[in-house]
């Protein structure tokens, strides 16, 4: 253990600050493992009264975040205190270290970047219907006098939705209809022309 003790004011410098780094980094990864995120005891609440849940946690999309930064020191602290025990000059050791974090700093955004561009929405377009044809699952009333239901497959999945009709007479269960309009979540409907 002789190496700790030929350290000089700026080995012990990086040594701390390589730790220190190195913990909240190993931390943000304990938090991502086990489902919360960036480890903020931020609690979502509805600050605006809009009555959407508003979020101020760490998403990685900007350029300074919490990952990025404890990536910076983590790597940058050891890779100037190699460095030093190697021998090379301080004030390179102090150039290469900042160019070794900063290329971790931009490499842990880019990858979470990436890694939120994976996500989907999950929202169905219901725009994106109109024009296809559906299956009458629960008839639909003539003249808008009720709803009814169709079943067709959506941004690539089965959906069950409502429907309407401006037609004279209802649309029995298991008839081809063809989405003419989206209102909402409701559908617009008539009978496929054959």
């Amino acid at each position: 253990m002789t190496w700790f003790k030929d350290f000089g004011g700026l080995e012990w410098t990086y040594f701390v600050i390589a730790c220190i780094g190195t913990l909240f980094l190993l931390v943000q990864i304990v938090m991502m493992i086990i489902g919360a995120e960036s480890g903020d005891a931020d609690l979502d609440t509805d600050t605006d009264g809009d009555g959407a849940l508003d979020s101020h946690t760490d998403t990685g999309m900007s350029l300074f975040t919490t990952k990025g930064l404890t990536a910076f020191f983590a790597i940058g602290g050891w890779t100037g205190i190699v460095m030093l025990t190697c021998g090379v000059n301080t004030a390179v050791s102090i150039v290469v270290s900042i160019v070794a974090g900063l290329v971790a700093y931009i490499v842990v955004w880019f990858v979470i970047r990436m890694i939120l561009r994976l996500q989907e929405d999950g929202t169905a377009d219901y725009n994106s219907a109109v024009g296809k044809v559906a299956t009458v699952y629960v008839s639909v009333p003539p003249k808008r006098e009720g709803r009814g239901k169709i079943t067709l497959v959506l941004q690539g999945r089965y959906t069950e939705a409502d429907a309407v009709t401006d037609e004279e007479e209802k649309i029995p269960v298991d008839a081809q209809v063809v989405i003419r309009q989206s209102q909402g979540d409701v559908f617009v409907v008539e009978r496929e022309k054959k």
